[in-house]
C-alpha cells in the first residue's frame, strides 16, 4: 500500500464501488448475465455496440500505455480529460472541509469540479511577465501548505496563456506536498510544445498525476478519450469511482485505429505543421496594427491582446471566423484565444484582423 491512499477520502479507501457484469472473469458461449439484447439493432449491422463494453479496454489500454510510456497498472481510461478532474476531485476531497487549488487565467473546469464537489478553490494567479505568464512555484507551494489543499492543478502547456510549467518546479512541489495533496499535470497540449511529460517523475513522486488526452493533436475531440495517469493505487481508486461502461465501443475502436503506427505517422507531421504555422502567425500578428502583445504558445493556440478587442472579435466573426473571447477571465480583459488552423484558415484570420487597421 501507497503513502498516496492515505490523501483519498477516509471514507472510499475501501470503498468497492460497483463491480458490473464485466468486471467478472468469466468464460462461456451464452452470455444471459447483463440483461443485454440477444439480437443486434438494426442499425448496428455487425452488432459491436449489442454488448457493454469493457470497463477498461484492455487493447487500448496496452496501447495507450506504450504511447505514453507507462504501465497499464498506472493508466485510468475515461471520457477526455475532463473525467479524470472530476474523479479526482470527487476522490479525494471532502466536501465542506478539503480544497482545489489552480492558478488562473486556466482551464474553468478545475473550479467547477471543485464547486459541484463543495470544495474550496484557491486561486494563486499566473504572473504575467516579459516572458509570458508563468506559474509562481512558491506561492503556490505557500496556498497549498497554508490551507486543507488536496488537490493542486497545474496546467502546462497552460490553456488559455500558452506557458509551460518546468518539471524541475513539478518535481520540487510535488516533493513539499507529499502526504499532504496530489499535483495534477494537465498535459492536454504538450504534443505541441518541446518539452518532456510530467510522466517522466511518476516514478520518484507517489502523489503527481497526469492527465493527457486525444482531442487535441491526435484530432479526436469527439471520441472522448483521456486518460490519468498515476501511482496504481490511485489509479485503482480512481476506477472504483467511476461509472460502469465508461469507454464506449466505437470511441474505443476510434482510438485504436487513431494510435496505429500509420496514424501517429501523420499526426506527428500534423502537430510539426501546426507548431511552424503557430511561430508565423504570432510573428505576423505581433506586427499587425491593433495588437497590442501576442504570447509565447506551447500550444496549439495564441493569446493575443488588443487595442480594441471587441471590435477584432466581431471583425473576425463577421469573416466567418469563430475564435474563443476571453475577456471574462482574470488579467484577460483586451484579450482573445486564437486557435491553429490550417494554413489557409490562418491566413484569413491575419488578414481580418489586418483590415481592421485599428490605431495602436
Amino acid at each position: 500500500m501507497s503513502g498516496v491512499l492515505d490523501l483519498v477520502r477516509e471514507d472510499l479507501r475501501d470503498f468497492a464501488g460497483y463491480a458490473s457484469a464485466r468486471t467478472q472473469r468469466l468464460e462461456g458461449e451464452v452470455w444471459l448475465n447483463a440483461n443485454e439484447a440477444p439480437l443486434p439493432n438494426p442499425g448496428d449491422a455487425d452488432g459491436r455496440c449489442r454488448r457493454y463494453p469493457a470497463p477498461q479496454p484492455p487493447e487500448l489500454q496496452a496501447r495507450l500505455a506504450e504511447v505514453y510510456g507507462v504501465g497499464t497498472d498506472q493508466l485510468l481510461i475515461g471520457r477526455g480529460s475532463d473525467e479524470a478532474i472530476d474523479l479526482l476531485v470527487r476522490a479525494l476531497c471532502v466536501p465542506g472541509r478539503d480544497a482545489v487549488l489552480a492558478t488562473p487565467p486556466v482551464f474553468g473546469m478545475y473550479a467547477v469540479s471543485a464547486r459541484l464537489q463543495g470544495a474550496d478553490f484557491i486561486e494563486v494567479p499566473l504572473v504575467d511577465g516579459a516572458d509570458g505568464f508563468a506559474v509562481d512555484i512558491d506561492a503556490v507551494r505557500a496556498a497549498a501548505l497554508a490551507g486543507p489543499v488536496r488537490l493542486v492543478f497545474l496546467c502546462s502547456p497552460s490553456n488559455p496563456t500558452g506557458g509551460l510549467v518546468p518539471l524541475s518546479a513539478v518535481a520540487s512541489l510535488a516533493v513539499a506536498l507529499a502526504g499532504s495533496a496530489v499535483v495534477v499535470v494537465d498535459e492536454a497540449y504538450v504534443e505541441f510544445a518541446d518539452a518532456d511529460s510530467a510522466a517522466t517523475l511518476l516514478g520518484a513522486h507517489e502523489n503527481l498525476v497526469v492527465l493527457r488526452t486525444l482531442s487535441k493533436a491526435h484530432a479526436l475531440a469527439a471520441a472522448r478519450i483521456g486518460v490519468a495517469i498515476g501511482h496504481p493505487d490511485l489509479i485503482k481508486v480512481l476506477r472504483r469511482c467511476q461509472a460502469p461502461y465508461p469507454v464506449p465501443t466505437p470511441c474505443a475502436d476510434l482510438a485504436l485505429a487513431g494510435l496505429s503506427p500509420a496514424a501517429l505517422g501523420v499526426t506527428r507531421a500534423r502537430t510539426a505543421e501546426t507548431i511552424a504555422e503557430r511561430e508565423a502567425l504570432a510573428a505576423a500578428l505581433a506586427t499587425t496594427p491593433g495588437v497590442r502583445r501576442v504570447y509565447p504558445s506551447a500550444g496549439n493556440y495564441l493569446l493575443v491582446r488588443f487595442v480594441d478587442a471587441d471590435r477584432a472579435f466581431a471583425a473576425l466573426l463577421s469573416a466567418g471566423i469563430v475564435v474563443r473571447d476571453q475577456r471574462a477571465a482574470p488579467q484577460l480583459g483586451d484579450a482573445l484565444r486564437i486557435s491553429l488552423g490550417t494554413p489557409v484558415q490562418n491566413a484569413r484570420v491575419l488578414s481580418a484582423l489586418q483590415a481592421l487597421e485599428i490605431a495602436a
